[in-house]
């Protein structure tokens, strides 16, 4: 796979990191930026953050109906905001884990849980 799939808006993927023990979180803001380039935000109190900010090499796997990769790259952070880092990550590599045996049918469902969580996510998704 050359280039970025699209996805839905909303797919939560998982961010790994290094500089120490591996780590994986959960995060609902990937978006894709062009056919080598995702951004995410994430919380400047995020562990996740500062192993960047450290060791910018980072995995992001995405699965998504029909989709199931993990992206190699190295993270960046573009600018910080009040509350949040928006973070680039330049694609290395796109692993594609699609195999003629499974086939995914659905991302992970979710939803905010307040309209003031849901309002910040859509200033959040604003500046990516």
């Amino acid at each position: 796979m050359q280039a970025l799939p699209d996805w839905p808006e909303k797919t939560v993927t998982v961010l790994s990191t290094g500089s120490g023990a591996p780590h994986a979180i959960p995060v609902s803001t990937a978006v894709r930026r062009g056919p080598r380039e995702l951004a995410f935000a994430l919380a400047l109190r995020r562990e996740s953050l500062a192993r960047l900010r450290e060791d910018a090499r980072c995995a992001v796997t995405i699965l998504a109906q029909g989709l199931s990769i993990t992206v190699h790259g190295r993270a960046t952070v573009e600018r910080e905001l009040e509350r949040i880092a928006v973070v680039r990550v330049d694609v290395e590599s796109i692993q594609d884990h699609a195999s003629p045996r499974f086939e995914i049918d659905a991302g992970v469902a979710w939803h905010w849980t307040s309209e003031e969580a849901a309002q910040g996510d859509e200033e959040t998704r604003n500046a990516l």
